[in-house]
């Protein structure tokens, strides 16, 4: 008897990220033994993941569950899993636009949902945040194309357009868009606004903590006073933000903003949290366009608000820039956002199985032994 088990897996580049993407009906149906497959799926444990397909950073130890959905709402299922390279944990907080954007190809390509000739529109509920998003992909003669002219910042080449469709963003962790009841709070010393949209952050003016905003990912990561600063007020808003102590874990995530330098709406430094983001998650630069169109945050201190009901919103990053368009009704008290919308784009890159070991994680397969995997 062999004592590896395969496990049938999809790798792709999703936005500016990349991992492995499984169906539901080829795992245990039960966390703990999915956490434990994908953990070693993933080689996590030692920095280069040399064991597993990570690839030894943030934005390539990503991965993903989908499955066909029972909600009315949506088509497919998808679980996000943020999954640490050093340390065996997985955190399944937060969601990740980027992964999504090669969830709903995947989907298509496993016959979770039938493609229509011309494009497919595919409508997807983040298990993450019990959310709600519409995912557009070209579909020529019914085949998923991933070949065409769009581009996105910190990724080389074009590749065929996908359309990101964010629905009902705001409260979506906490069910209020100011989960501390106000748009700025004092923490440490520093003004920030705690906003969540899609994904929970905390705002910060890089000239409050004497950067200019403009700094490199290298610079950022280096700077060890900065980044402890960074993350004493992260603990502390996260305390007001109902999320408790986050020590160890992923949300709320920190964006260290400025005015724009070239042709964009404002600067973003993206913190993950412990490091600098390569470029900027998606769900992130949904915060922080939403967070733009409010003047009462720390942005409106930073830029002219936008002030029509369709805006666009562009945000600079690392790797380039991150166009989003907001759609909103308002009057003079209230802004209603219904929906963020933004362009991905994605590349399948391996399909098959892939193997690990039976020895170490053998409760976890009783299912594969027996050749019926439950569903999830």
């Amino acid at each position: 008897m062999t004592d590896q088990i395969k496990v049938p897996c999809t790798i792709m580049r999703g936005g500016s990220s990349r991992g492995p993407y499984f169906l539901a009906n080829d795992l245990p149906d039960d966390w703990p033994s999915q956490e434990k497959i994908v953990l070693a799926v993933m080689g996590s444990g030692d920095s280069q993941q040399i064991n597993g397909v990570g690839g030894g950073t943030s934005l390539t130890s990503k991965s993903a569950i989908v499955s066909k959905s029972n909600h009315p709402n949506a088509d497919i299922d998808y679980l996000f899993m943020q999954v640490s390279i050093k340390d065996q944990k997985i955190d399944i907080g937060p969601s990740c636009g980027n992964i999504l954007s090669g969830a709903v190809p995947f989907a298509i390509e496993s016959g979770l949902v039938a493609a229509e000739n011309g494009e497919t529109l595919v409508r997807v509920r983040n298990v993450n945040t019990d959310s709600f998003i519409e995912v557009t992909v070209q579909t020529p003669n019914g085949v998923v194309e991933y070949e065409g002219d769009a581009s996105i910042d910190g990724v080389p080449g074009t590749a065929a357009p996908i359309v990101l469709n964010f629905l009902d963003v705001c409260g979506t962790k906490t069910g209020k868009l100011f989960p501390t009841g106000n748009a700025r709070d004092v923490y440490e010393g520093i003004e920030v606004s705690c906003v969540d949209a899609s994904m929970p952050m905390v705002l910060i003016k890089a000239e409050s903590l004497q950067k200019t905003g403009y700094e490199s990912k290298d610079e950022l990561d280096t700077d060890a006073a900065l980044l402890a600063k960074i993350e004493r007020i992260r603990l502390a808003a996260a305390l007001d933000m109902g999320f408790g102590d986050v020590t160890g874990k992923v949300i709320p995530k920190v964006g260290l903003l400025s005015k724009p330098q070239s042709d964009g709406t404002i600067t973003s430094r993206y913190f993950v949290p412990q490091n600098c983001h390569a470029s900027h998650s998606v769900t992130g630069a949904i915060c922080i366009s939403v967070a733009a169109v409010h003047k009462k945050t720390i942005i409106g201190d930073l830029i002219d608000t936008p002030s029509n009901e369709t805006n666009s919103i562009r945000i600079e990053h690392p790797s380039g820039k991150i166009d989003l368009i907001l759609k909103m009704k308002q009057d003079a008290e209230t802004i209603d956002i219904l929906s963020v919308g933004l362009i991905r784009t994605a590349k399948k890159i391996m399909q098959g199985t892939v193997s690990i070991s039976k020895k170490s994680f053998f409760r976890c397969f009783v299912s594969f032994l027996t050749g019926s995997p439950p569903k999830v």
